[in-house]
């Protein structure tokens, strides 16, 4: 109650100092930077990752591209590429003019290498950058490299993807905010009794939520994802805190004597309620930090800090905006639309027997088609951009005319005798799906000796401590082939060379594969006991816990066994992360009907009364609050051109109303048949003989 009451005379002083920490907050949101590239968030103990730290290192080259010269003829693609060497950050550029200029006579070069860069009408231009994939430098350059060349040249490798994605997300991120804040105000209205205080929540929720994001700046940067859910997440997340507190004001509005006294009684509710809901959200997200794969932890502190930043703003700066604007507030009062739920409360409780029914009929379907969505994501992170995307072109026309679906770059040590790397890349042709191997072996052939390449040529193949092979393969990114492939790769390196690596994007993105799998099942554990926990400590029980968790769970399998039976295949990142945020904020719903179950249970009502009485109370609050989350995440899913973002919003409004249907049906059914055992494992339970309400 103190705290209730200093926050309403503070009320002012509230509002002055939180519009002065906006300002430090823009700055510091301006000033995150923001990572592009997935793959960026690997371990750094991985060979891959270690593979690419040595490119860089020893040769000076991070990134990788080819250029796709379309119907262009030689000179022009000569000052063309004079034009990308001055270019900030390209290293070196390599064309088969670069092999021809040290006086070797063409006829004399291995027609591998002829074919390599040539194709019909197109040609190919490698080009190395000195800095890494997704950094600023190297997507400037690529951007830069774009205007110089035309539209007749087109760029392929993971720089320009993340460069395209850049720009996408650029564009689209403020009208995901928009589109959230729009839909969510037009929920609130109908939900809601008053016309303005959506409006009001907003800006309460805004504040929070530009905190947030200015508080980035301290973790050095965040990934798209992250940046492109957190704001649309946070709000539908925090929204609950909101209706709770306003609800609890009206209440207390009819008990105390003025407006202020009300506020405070509302206040110290409020804290008492959410702190119990939002635990499990936090847990939630906690628990993604705990994946291999950082990402997850990029997301998971974000999202924990910008809930719990939801609830300081709920606390504070909500309520001192709702005394300051007491009067407009008073005077824009309306009827809830959400009707009386007495009769479907009853309704829902008379058949009862029929939710445990259909609980146990579709329980089966949907695990399984929870665990066959599993095996079916898909990690090519090209497949979550739209296909007229410069890099996707360029992509395509790099398959279907030189067949090459993938570059993978080959580190062996410097010193290996010739013959042996000549041996090693005969070995490598034979692997299936590999059309080329490029390096100084077959630049050169047998008969012409390296010295009579130019250093531009030679030292892009060869440093002090490693020599580089590329190689070119067919596979696409993230198959089952590529996957063989990469085995039979790395078996041919270790055998010539115990510490050589194989470098690249498919080789990177075997590693995810690899590597989320098991944080899949980590996260989902970690979850489960967290917030089992949490709400064993909350209600004080054994069972409650185990209903609850179930309750969720069949939601969340329902929700990701949809996409099997219905022929989709989600961003691999999607199910890790729905699993958790699905359970960590949807649970409130079941902790709310069942603090009601429980408050109606000790007061000595049976146990049908008590079911009825919560299920009657708890469903328009579930209702609103479920139709908040649906509303601020199925707008972005469906205006969204990245896949992943629409992926994951699209599960989590889907995940929102599932919850809320397993909830109110399935919920109280569980309660009528568990009412013994509830109340032999919970503390304070102890129902008294039935009497009637």
């Amino acid at each position: 109650m103190k705290f209730g009451k200093a926050v309403v005379k503070s009320r002012i002083a509230i509002l002055i100092i939180s519009a002065v920490l906006l300002v430090p907050s823009l700055l510091g949101m301006i000033n995150t930077r923001v990572n592009y590239d997935m793959l960026n968030y690997l371990p750094d103990s991985l060979d891959t990752v270690k593979g690419q730290e040595y490119m860089l290192e020893d040769f000076g080259k991070g990134a990788f591209s080819f250029l796709i010269f379309q119907n262009a003829n030689e000179k022009d693609i000569v000052k063309t590429e004079e034009k990308i060497k001055k270019i900030d950050h390209v290293a070196t550029v390599l064309w088969f003019d670069d092999v021809a200029d040290s006086k070797i006579p063409m006829q004399a070069l291995p027609d591998e290498v002829y074919d390599a860069f040539n194709k019909g009408d197109s040609t190919l231009m490698a080009v190395f950058f000195d800095s890494s994939s997704s950094s600023d430098e190297t997507m400037n350059a690529i951007s830069e490299i774009r205007k110089v060349a035309g539209e007749q040249c087109l760029v392929s490798g993971i720089s320009a993807m993340v460069t395209d994605l850049r720009e996408l997300c650029e564009r689209e991120e403020t009208l995901y905010v928009a589109i959230a804040v729009v839909l969510a105000v037009i929920a609130m209205m109908v939900f809601l009794d008053n016309w303005i205080i959506p409006f009001v929540f907003l800006a309460s929720i805004g504040v929070a939520i530009l905190f947030n994001l200015g508080s980035n700046i301290f973790l050095g940067e965040i990934s798209y994802i992250t940046k492109a859910l957190s704001a649309v997440l946070q709000l539908a997340v925090t929204m609950d805190y909101s209706i709770f507190l306003w609800h609890s004001y009206g209440e207390q509005k009819q008990k105390c004597s003025d407006n202020k006294e009300a506020m405070a009684v509302a206040i110290k509710e409020t804290v008492s309620s959410v702190l119990g809901s939002s635990i499990t959200t936090v847990a939630g997200f906690i628990a993604l930090c705990f994946m291999t794969f950082t990402l997850g932890r990029d997301l998971g502190i974000v999202m924990a800090k910008g809930v719990l930043l939801g609830v300081l703003s709920c606390v504070t700066v909500l309520p001192s905006m709702i005394l300051v604007l007491d009067k407009p507030l008073n005077k824009t009062m309306h009827r809830s639309l959400i009707p009386s739920t007495k009769k479907l409360a009853k309704g829902i409780v008379k058949i009862f027997p029929v939710f445990l029914i259909i609980f146990a009929l579709i329980a089966v379907p949907s695990y399984y088609g929870y665990s066959q969505t599993n095996k079916e994501v898909y990690y090519d992170l090209s497949r979550s951009l739209p296909e007229d995307m410069s890099n996707v072109i360029a992509n395509t026309k790099l398959k279907e005319e030189f067949g090459m679906g993938n570059t993978h770059m080959v580190l062996v040590n410097s010193k290996l005798d010739s013959k042996d790397i000549r041996k090693m890349n005969d070995e490598f042709k034979k692997v299936d799906g590999i059309k080329m191997a490029l390096g100084l072996e077959s630049v050169v052939g047998p008969m012409i000796p390296e010295e009579m390449l130019p250093e531009s040529v030679s030292t892009v193949f060869k440093s002090d401590r490693w020599e580089m092979i590329i190689l070119s393969s067919e596979y696409k990114t993230a198959t089952d082939e590529m996957g063989t492939q990469i085995t039979k790769l790395n078996e041919i390196i270790k055998k010539y060379d115990p510490d050589g690596l194989l470098v690249g994007e498919a080789a990177c993105t075997n590693d995810l594969i690899n590597i989320t799998s098991v944080d899949f099942a980590t996260v989902n554990a970690i979850s489960i006991i967290a917030i089992f926990i949490i709400i064993m400590i909350v209600e004080k029980s054994i069972s409650l816990p185990v209903i609850l968790v179930a309750v969720i769970e069949l939601a969340i399998f329902i929700n990701l066994g949809l996409p099997h039976y219905l022929g989709e295949s989600l961003p691999f990142i999607a199910p890790i992360c729905i699993s958790t945020i699905q359970l960590g904020a949807t649970v409130d719903y079941a902790i709310l009907m069942t603090t009601r179950y429980k408050k109606e249970r000790s007061l000595g009502n049976d146990k049908r009364t008590a079911v009825c009485t919560a299920l009657e109370t708890s469903i328009p609050s579930i209702i609103v609050s479920a139709m908040g989350l649906f509303a601020a995440t199925v707008g972005v899913a469906i205006y969204s051109d990245v896949d992943m973002i629409a992926s994951l919003c699209a599960l989590m409004a889907r995940g929102a109303l599932i919850s809320m249907l397993c909830v109110i049906l399935i919920l109280p059914a569980m309660f009528m048949l568990f009412d013994k055992v509830i109340g032999v494992t919970t503390i304070g339970f102890r129902p008294k003989k039935d009497k009637k309400a």
